[in-house]
């Protein structure tokens, strides 16, 4: 990476773009960027907090590329009906894919740590965040989402942190297959399931990226995670399991409590000791299990990797609770995919009270990729009184293939016995999520790539409010 080149980041208020142009600016770089989203008027609080930092902001017209000097960085997938791009091939500016990029400052360094699975990237790479921190270990980390312990008034938007040059962890993501990128000292897979590609495919790139690790810390929970870690030489895999004492690292005795959860950590070693996380639910036990496991590679005692998590605070829209009001508790959730779904619910169905389910998904191709998996999850976890409702995909724009919509999946889990709605948009849904609310039920605001669900939530609080 050139220190202090100047780079145009197109679609620089994306999860994965914001952060890395914020570590790029802190290395040096002059970021300049364009967003449809910015152009669409939606969430501009995040886009003049990016004005504040010095980034200059243009349209998504091709008019803030205009020289050959530029390093223009595109998502994964580089297309020139975007104006941007057609812009800097004309400019004869570089093009980069932010795969390319991040890999480049991730292969840089000297220890780094990838974070991947299909389900609690996010979570786990907060957790290292913090604990590394913690320990006085300067880490850089480029997350997908905002980490609450690093946020504040000043950085809303903390989904990076900005260490030394020497030690950086990422979350990488396999959906695109730019996991191959990566050569990490420490590889982390959380598990492996149907989420963008086939089985097939899904093997093949986690198989490389722990191939390629010095350290692979692998969930005995997850049948291919298991069976990948079958698969590499002796004392190459650290593996992880709720309720397994032949994992190197077991959770047990796991209580939910009214703020999190509570278990006792043992490990191979002979440590046991009571946990408690501020993060509920039983898949945040097995998040936290493997971030012990990751930051014990580098040093760090389990012991107190498990005092540091007992203070992290969580990620954002990862069963966020919004607010409480008229008796009804609004909660902000990432979860878009069968597992991540199901991991919600199951957290959530072990405290009382009915749930009235939002889910928007975020692309039609999902829906149609997993159609059986999104019935069955809903139609297996929700409970008789539950309620699901769903407006069509989230859409900015693009050709897709709309064989198969929010209706399909509605109609599935009714067949099953279930109640479920697909309904015209997502205001609908929200009038219809007020018109059954009642004290006792959760309101659940369920999706990914699109910031403006938050506010859906937040704009349901404040109507429960002045009920």
């Amino acid at each position: 990476m050139s220190t202090d080149a100047s780079y145009f980041f197109c679609g620089i208020g994306g999860s994965g773009m914001l952060p890395l142009a914020m570590i790029v600016q802190a290395r040096g770089g002059r970021i300049e960027g364009s967003d449809r989203a910015l152009d669409q008027g939606r969430t501009p609080e995040k886009f003049d907090w990016l004005r504040g930092q010095g980034v200059t902001l243009h349209p998504q017209d091709g008019s803030g590329v205009t020289r050959a000097a530029q390093i223009v960085v595109a998502t994964g997938a580089v297309e020139d009906t975007v104006p941007d791009i057609g812009a800097a091939r004309r400019a004869g500016a570089t093009i980069k894919t932010r795969p390319q990029l991040l890999s480049e400052l991730f292969n840089g360094a000297e220890v780094s740590v990838g974070v991947a699975g299909t389900s609690g990237k996010s979570t786990i790479t907060g957790m290292i965040a913090w604990i590394l921190h913690r320990a006085g270990r300067r880490p850089t980390v480029m997350n997908g989402a905002v980490m609450k312990n690093f946020a504040g008034p000043d950085q809303p938007f903390a989904s990076a942190l900005v260490g030394g040059a020497d030690l950086f962890v990422a979350e990488v993501d396999e959906s695109d297959g730019s996991i191959a990128r990566y050569d990490p000292t420490v590889a982390v897979v959380s598990n492996i399931s149907l989420d963008h590609k086939s089985m097939e495919e899904l093997r093949d790139l986690f198989g490389g990226f722990t191939g390629r690790a010095e350290t692979a810390v692998l969930n005995l929970d997850n049948v291919e995670t298991a069976a990948l870690a079958q698969t590499l030489p002796a004392g190459k895999a650290v593996t992880f399991a709720l309720g397994e004492e032949a994992a190197d690292l077991s959770a047990h005795a796991i209580e939910p409590l009214p703020g999190g959860v509570r278990f006792e950590l043992v490990t191979r070693d002979g440590l046991r000791r009571a946990v408690t996380l501020k993060t509920p639910g039983a898949h945040n036990v097995a998040n936290a299990l493997a971030a012990i496991g990751a930051v014990g590679a580098l040093g760090v005692p389990a012991d107190a990797a498990a005092e540091a998590l007992e203070s992290f605070a969580g990620i954002r829209r990862r069963l966020e609770t919004v607010g409480e009001a008229a008796g009804v508790t609004v909660i902000d959730d990432f979860g878009h995919n069968p597992d991540k779904i199901a991991a919600t619910l199951k957290t959530l169905h072990a405290y009382p009270g009915r749930l009235l389910i939002l889910f928007q998904p975020h692309g039609f191709g999902p829906l149609k990729l997993m159609k059986h998996e999104f019935i069955d999850g809903f139609a297996g976890l929700m409970r008789e009184d539950d309620v699901l409702l769903m407006p069509e995909p989230v859409y900015f724009g693009g050709t897709t293939d709309r064989s198969v919509g929010s209706q399909d999946i509605a109609a599935g889990v009714r067949a099953a016995g279930r109640n479920a709605e697909a309904l015209s948009d997502r205001a609908a849904c929200g009038d219809r999520l007020l018109e059954l609310a009642q004290p006792g039920d959760r309101i659940v605001v369920m999706g990914a790539r699109d910031d403006t669900l938050s506010v859906f939530a937040a704009d349901l609080l404040d109507s429960l409010s002045r009920r």
